[in-house]
């Protein structure tokens, strides 16, 4: 059986040790009426050429995303 893991986001990407590390983190409940807060608890280490064919497949998937309207480009980014 595969594993399926589930990440709110990706905290901090940072380089070390010659690889690409991503850290990824989940929101977790606040207290009442506070932010939810974030737990990294995986992290993924690629080699840099690993991490620029993720970016790739990443923007080809943004391009495909936009094409479809569910995702607008801002104008003001740079």
């Amino acid at each position: 059986m595969k594993k399926e893991i589930y990440a709110d986001g990706i905290g901090q990407i940072h380089f070390a040790g010659n690889m690409v590390r991503f850290d990824f983190m989940t929101l977790q409940p606040g207290a009442e009426g506070t932010a939810p807060t974030p737990e990294y608890n995986e992290r993924i280490i690629m080699p840099p050429m690993g991490f620029l064919a993720a970016f790739n497949s990443m923007q080809q998937l943004i391009d495909k995303l936009v094409e479809a309207g569910v995702l607008t480009k801002n104008p003001n980014a740079k």
